[in-house]
């Protein structure tokens, strides 16, 4: 049985700085986590957070093509100012954690949270 997550419970378990969140309490079906946009292409979404490392202003606009609402920046990663932006007229959340993205992913799948098709 699935829990409800919510971008808000993402950054407590994680324990997030939240940089932008218009909609704390908007709830997160299933999460991906990786580096590289071409598999994020590939992902199935549905109201998903994606994890990552990389910082770039491309991660922002792979995340809305796919419906991402919630991203998180692992590692202490802190995103430029232009890319939170960017996320921030987008309607995306952007939080970063202190987590590697094995133990980020790890901690939201054993919270309740899947990855989408097939898990």
């Amino acid at each position: 049985m699935r829990c409800v997550v919510t971008i808000k419970n993402i950054a407590e378990l994680l324990v997030c700085d939240i940089l932008t969140c218009e909609e704390p309490d908007k709830e997160i079906h299933t999460a991906c986590g990786s580096d590289m946009m071409s598999d994020v292409l590939a992902f199935v979404k549905d109201q998903a957070v994606l994890l990552t490392g990389l910082m770039n202003p491309q991660v922002i606009r792979t995340a809305e093509m796919m419906d991402i609402i919630c991203i998180v920046f692992v590692r202490g990663k802190m995103p430029h100012e232009s890319v939170i932006e960017l996320a921030k007229d987008r309607g995306i959340a952007v939080l970063t954690t202190k987590h590697r993205m094995f133990e980020a992913c790890g901690l939201l799948y054993s919270n309740g949270l899947g990855g989408g098709a097939g898990h």
